[in-house]
């Protein structure tokens, strides 16, 4: 059994800054790229960021600069610092993990729960 769970969502001023946490827990063998989606009511989740397990990062145009997202091997755990938060920002944060839970599995993506973050004044 594979969780993970997400931490640091919330509701921030136009401006400020957030940063999400996404620990992987259970049985895992090996965690490959990590990332994180979002999703606002009635729309599609879409991708925000990326990360490999070696550390190169993707952004989407709209959050590149503002967002950075980093990882921690050791505690198969995955964060996106979001600085200069905009309304258009709000929606759910999701991530992701491609992982093997053991050595003659596949990969096979595992999702969060999803944390709010809410951009207003």
């Amino acid at each position: 059994q594979v969780q993970l769970v997400e931490s640091g969502g919330g509701l921030v001023q136009p401006g400020g800054s957030l940063r999400l946490s996404c620990a992987a827990s259970g049985s895992i063998f090996s965690i490959y790229g990590m990332g994180w989606y979002r999703q606002t009511p009635g729309m599609q989740r879409e991708l925000v960021a990326t990360i490999t397990s070696g550390g190169s990062g993707y952004y989407v145009q709209s959050v590149r600069g503002r967002f950075t997202i980093s990882r921690d091997n050791a505690k198969n755990t995955v964060y996106l610092q979001m600085n200069g938060l905009k309304p258009e920002d709000t929606a759910v944060y999701y991530c992701k993990a491609e992982l093997r839970t053991a050595v003659w599995d596949s990969m096979h993506d595992y999702w969060g729960q999803g944390t709010q973050v809410t951009v207003s004044s």
